[in-house]
């Protein structure tokens, strides 16, 4: 097997040797390399950092515009670990924060990035290196990621890339490198940004930063359906009533809230504290329902009887007169009486 894998012009991580000792062996002090690949992990980069750190300059073009989540180890090599003798010592993770920067620092002083503009254009994957004027080439299926240059100890991609022998097909290729990385309509510059992303993962952050963006990431679904609520509530009438008008801001945040989780649950329950117009906060959102054309139907103790149906009421008493509420108002125990709790039921479900 062994004869096989010298002899042999593929690299497939497998039996037929690795693209990351095509690497190894070719990057030598003062060597350039073009680099075409989807994906770039900051830990590809600590396994041949020893090579990497010698170049003169690297050249590297993202074959997705994507370019930011390619990055982020969580999303692309979390699962990759350090083992030696002993066995599993540490998970990338732990290391995440030294690997960066020394990544970052390699990146400020030999790398240029760019990324194609345009998504699912570029499906090619290569790397070219040249030495004092000699060229070597290697081209396929593997990206810039530990399994895909087979740097794993363990479940390394099976990839299929084939070393370029011949010297007129790595000039061809280099000269094809050079085209898409000069095209300024097909590529752009993505170095500062790349740069920016990575120190955001090293960094020291203040513990006012830290609590923010953990609140963010809790209520950013809320944020994400509240701004489609906003897209829903503006295709009605709502925003001209006069009870949406006498609402607070957070009153307002609360409707969209309940509104929202109504139409995707099928049931919400505002429960602010007492003197929060919880009250005015549910007339808005069964006006918005009303104005859907749907049958609202309040439920309350008799004694609140009163503090419902004056809503509905022509008089001075209702300061949402010119709204019209239409909703149906029944009591508590009008669904306690046996003989007549499934025909009131029937009669605001069917009409």
């Amino acid at each position: 097997m062994l004869s096989i894998t010298h002899k042999s012009g593929l690299r497939d991580n497998h039996t037929r040797g690795t693209v990351a000792d095509f690497l190894r062996a070719k990057s030598l002090p003062g060597s350039t390399l073009s680099v075409v690949s989807a994906y770039f992990t900051i830990y590809a980069y600590d396994a041949l950092k020893e090579q990497l750190e010698r170049i003169e300059h690297l050249d590297f073009l993202f074959g997705e515009p994507s370019f930011v989540n390619r990055l982020d180890p969580s999303k692309t090599e979390k699962k990759a670990f350090i083992i030696d003798a002993d066995g599993l010592e540490l998970s990338n993770k732990l290391q995440q924060k030294r690997v960066v920067k020394e990544c970052a620092d390699w990146i400020e002083r030999k790398v240029d990035i760019k990324t194609i503009r345009q998504s699912n254009l570029l499906h090619g994957k290569m790397y070219h290196v040249a030495t004092a004027g000699v060229e070597d080439a290697i081209l396929g299926s593997s990206n810039f990621t530990v399994r895909g240059l087979g740097l794993g100890t363990s479940n390394n991609n099976i990839e299929l890339n084939l070393i370029v022998d011949g010297n007129r097909d790595r000039q061809e290729l280099k000269q094809w490198f050079d085209e898409l990385w000069n095209s300024d309509t097909l590529v752009k510059d993505v170095k500062q940004d790349v740069l920016s992303y990575l120190k955001q993962l090293y960094e020291n952050n203040t513990p006012e930063f830290i609590y923010y963006k953990t609140l963010f990431h809790i209520f950013e679904k809320f944020l994400s359906d509240a701004g489609k609520t906003d897209a829903d509530l503006g295709k009605t009438s709502l925003f001209e009533t006069d009870i949406w008008k006498a609402l607070f801001e957070f009153q307002k945040d609360g409707a969209k809230g309940a509104i929202n989780k109504i139409l995707r649950h099928n049931g919400c329950i505002i429960a602010d504290s007492v003197g929060l117009g919880k009250t005015h906060e549910a007339l808005a959102v069964m006006k918005y329902f009303e104005l859907k054309n749907e049958r609202v139907l309040v439920l309350c103790p008799k004694k609140l009887r009163d503090n419902w149906t004056v809503y509905k009421a022509n008089s001075l008493l209702n300061p949402y007169v010119s709204d019209r509420f239409r909703y149906d108002v029944i009591s508590h125990t009008d669904l306690s009486r046996e003989f007549d709790a499934a025909v009131v039921a029937t009669s605001f479900v069917e009409g």
